[in-house]
């Protein structure tokens, strides 16, 4: 059973960090993984993803702040989070597909809830100013 579950999400004051962590299980090693969040009545959005070759795009809106990484030995994705923006409050969610990312040209769509297989049950992060 592939399983994916987050943790590390917490309530931070505006510019504090936090780092989440995707412990994944169930399978050998996804090509893509990725941290998604959804704001209260806004859409899922990709906040960053990590292709096997090391590709990591990022959000616009996250660039700067936010790194993504992963410990294979682990079976671990990290999301470091730096300099928090009340903007930042959402549910987290970790995510992981079977799909073919071995270019930037492949990961075009890494930002879509639709392009992943799947999903963790999600880890709150509040931030307050």
């Amino acid at each position: 059973e592939i399983q994916l579950v987050e943790s590390g999400g917490n309530s931070v004051q505006v510019g504090g960090s936090l780092r989440l962590s995707c412990a994944a299980s169930g399978f050998t090693y996804p090509y893509l993984m990725a941290w998604f969040r959804q704001a209260p009545g806004k859409e899922r959005e990709g906040v960053a993803a990590i292709t096997r070759d090391g590709l990591t795009p990022y959000a616009d809106s996250v660039k700067g702040r936010f790194t993504i990484s992963e410990d294979n030995a682990k079976n671990t994705l990290y999301l470091q989070m730096t300099n928090l923006k009340t903007e930042d409050t959402a549910i987290y969610y970790c995510a992981a597909s079977a799909e073919s990312a071995d270019s930037w040209g492949a990961i075009w769509n890494w930002r879509l809830p639709s392009r992943f297989d799947y999903w963790g049950q999600g880890t709150q992060v509040t931030v307050s100013s």
